[in-house]
């Protein structure tokens, strides 16, 4: 039994209809309480009021879904119907605002029930207490019929809660849960948040207006190291803790987890250009976010795979393991299989970020590393006659006798831009199939014609074009390194951080990718290794001489990362912010590349710096590479950490951080811990 004592909060009922309990509503998140408690309405009429009274916090963008928070703190979600998000808006006719008062049983709008129902979606409207862990103590639901705004629940609100507004309920969190609402507020509240991913050191934000973001603010938060604007995102750099942090992020967006505004499928929601220059600029940010999105959730299983290459090439090495055994071919099962069938994971990725299916476009990335299709482009040049020849593209393949170009040896197999080309298509073609294809056979011919389709184009169309680009963006580099690779190493090795910085570097992750591919070895990669520990060498002379407790305690751990081969916490947390540092570290990056060029290092795997010493093991025998990695390694970190030492910052540079964590303090002199 619950007290007399407890404070409650009625609820009623959003529509007229049958209310049933939350675990017999056809979501499974919902049902599973996953959202918290509540209840589901089998709506009789589309007149929409509202659950509660409150301030309206959330409205979805496509009318489906309507965020109140009631002054007892408790956070309550409108759902409207199943899934219907895919719908876009067209059954609901909403009036209510953010920023909105409201009382219990005041209209909110409407929704066209039979057109919900005609497009294949259930209406079964829910009601959610999103914080109910932190709220509530009790929802005592009335199943049966009901008219719309009557009393349907009482939620029995915690002790904590009784007296607490949603202010005071923010002000009680603490740990990574107020190191995310301070960042919320910082990037400019929840209603400025399209949406928001992760990568393995920087929570991603896509903001509706980055004017909005307080840069002080959010890097003046506990927990956060740095901000950075780049590829229409506004990028919070965290370290080693932004699981923890996205995670807590995630929780204090109801409209993201519950899929108005999906974490992975959302992008950014920038101005429309009105120049040339303009479009060509949006256009290249789009296509770094595509990439960047799609390659981050398997970025740290190509470095594990690649690690685990050159581990079996150390075991052929030492003669552990011959080639040519079960043994072996398992190994390398376990080693290649991640690269083989990149286009299958990056389908899968790519379609999140770009909102298709995306177990079809994986479908698609199948049809793309089919055993006969790569078969086929491996014996192209003896079973099949060339067709045509356009500039140096052959087509050696026809499909219903229109000429089709597969590139030699593996076909698609270790590409990733033929994919997301496809997983672009399929996120234009599949909202059409769904509006034109009639629900009680959608789940069969949708899939089956998106399949067909989109595979065709990316096969008879996209796919040589985008390989053929992709292969002179891989041909030029292969010139630059083949006409001097000392100079290309000074130059690549001395800018590459560069790139990083503004996201860029994800353009050229593939054609390491299509190197370590064919011809089996990456000189690129070796010299983006030698990068990654110049900025190590940056962090770790600061962390040597700075005396400001919080800067070494920064150091140390991005010192440790860069050497890892993640260089993002050293540069935005120290080598940026305290600006020469990133060009001393910089200096040392040009020497190492320098002496990789010099050395010819090669590197056989995809992880760099010194944890991916393995890369540089050559399959065929420890040879040049593996020594002259050491050797460039080695200078690169030393030249890095003398000339920050002595040239990159003053100890006056710190004067100011000093300052103020004194002030902190009482005007105490801050102890490292």
């Amino acid at each position: 039994m619950t007290p007399a004592s407890v404070p409650e909060q009625a609820l009623v009922a959003p529509v007229s209809g049958k209310i049933i309990p939350l675990a017999d509503v056809p979501d499974p998140v919902f049902s599973s309480g996953a959202l918290g408690e509540g209840f589901g309405v089998v709506p009789s009429a589309g007149d929409v009021v509202a659950p509660a009274a409150g301030t309206v916090t959330m409205v979805a963008e496509t009318g489906h879904a309507v965020g109140i928070a009631t002054a007892d703190g408790l956070e309550i979600l409108l759902h409207l119907g199943v899934d219907t998000v895919e719908l876009e808006g067209r059954p609901f006719r909403l009036t209510a605002a953010v920023g909105q008062t409201v009382q219990a049983g005041q209209r909110l709008g409407a929704m066209d029930l039979a057109a919900i129902t005609a497009a294949g979606k259930d209406t079964t409207t829910i009601v959610a207490v999103t914080n109910s862990a932190q709220a509530l103590a009790e929802l005592r639901v009335t199943a049966g019929a009901a008219d719309a705004g009557a009393g349907v629940a009482n939620a029995f609100l915690k002790t904590a809660s009784a007296d607490r507004a949603p202010a005071a309920a923010a002000d009680s969190l603490t740990g990574f849960d107020a190191t995310a609402r301070d960042i919320i507020a910082g990037v400019g509240g929840t209603d400025n948040i399209r949406s928001v991913i992760h990568c393995i050191t920087r929570v991603r934000f896509y903001l509706k207006d980055e004017a909005q973001a307080d840069d002080a603010a959010v890097t003046g938060t506990e927990g956060v190291i740095d901000v950075a604007r780049a590829g229409g995102q506004y990028q919070v750099v965290i370290g080693a803790t932004v699981d923890d942090v996205y995670d807590a992020i995630i929780k204090q967006l109801p409209h993201l987890a519950e899929g108005g505004g999906d974490a992975e499928q959302a992008g950014p929601a920038a101005p429309r250009p009105t120049t040339a220059i303009g479009w060509v600029k949006y256009g290249f940010s789009s296509l770094i976010g595509v990439i960047t999105g799609s390659m981050i959730p398997v970025i740290g299983v190509l470095a594990a795979s690649g690690i685990l290459k050159g581990i079996l090439a150390l075991l052929t090495q030492f003669n552990v393991v011959d080639t040519g055994t079960s043994t072996y071919t398992f190994i390398d099962a376990m080693a290649s299989s991640m690269f083989y069938f990149l286009p299958i994971i990056i389908g899968f990725t790519s379609a999140r970020r770009l909102g298709a299916d995306p177990i079809i476009v994986a479908i698609i990335g199948g049809v793309l590393t089919f055993p006969s299709v790569v078969s086929m482009a491996d014996s192209s040049a003896e079973d099949y006659q060339v067709i045509a020849r356009i500039g140096r593209t052959v087509f050696n393949s026809d499909f219903f006798g229109i000429p089709v170009s597969l590139p030699e040896g593996n076909a698609y197999a270790y590409s990733i831009f033929p994919i997301i080309v496809a997983a672009w298509l399929a996120s234009k073609l599949e909202p059409w199939l769904k509006k034109w294809i009639p629900a009680v056979v959608r789940s069969i011919f949708a899939p089956l014609l998106e399949i067909f389709i989109v595979s065709t184009l990316v096969l008879v169309v996209f796919g040589p074009i985008v390989m053929t680009i992709s292969g002179a963006i891989a041909q030029g580099v292969s010139w630059v390194l083949s006409l001097s690779y000392p100079v290309a190493g000074l130059l690549i090795g001395g800018f590459y951080q560069c790139l990083v910085i503004f996201g860029l570097h994800w353009a050229v992750i593939p054609i390491i990718s299509q190197q370590i591919a064919d011809p089996g070895y990456s000189p690129l990669n070796a010299i983006v290794s030698a990068s990654m520990i110049a900025q190590g060498g940056g962090a770790l002379a600061l962390w040597v001489k700075a005396k400001s407790p919080r800067i070494k305690q920064l150091a140390g751990p991005a010192t440790i990362s860069a050497l890892c081969g993640v260089t993002e916490p050293a540069m935005y947390g120290l080598n940026l912010k305290y600006g020469r540092v990133f060009i001393t570290a910089s200096i040392g990056g040009a020497v190492g590349g320098l002496l990789t060029g010099l050395f010819d290092v090669n590197m056989w795997g995809f992880t760099g710096a010194f944890v991916g010493f393995p890369s540089f093991v050559n399959p065929e025998g420890l040879d040049g590479s593996f020594t002259g990695f050491w050797i460039a390694s080695v200078v690169t970190l030393a030249v890095s950490f003398l000339a920050t030492y002595f040239f990159g910052f003053k100890e006056s540079d710190f004067e100011t951080e000093r300052t103020v964590e004194k002030v902190r303090l009482g005007n105490r002199e801050p102890v490292a811990r």
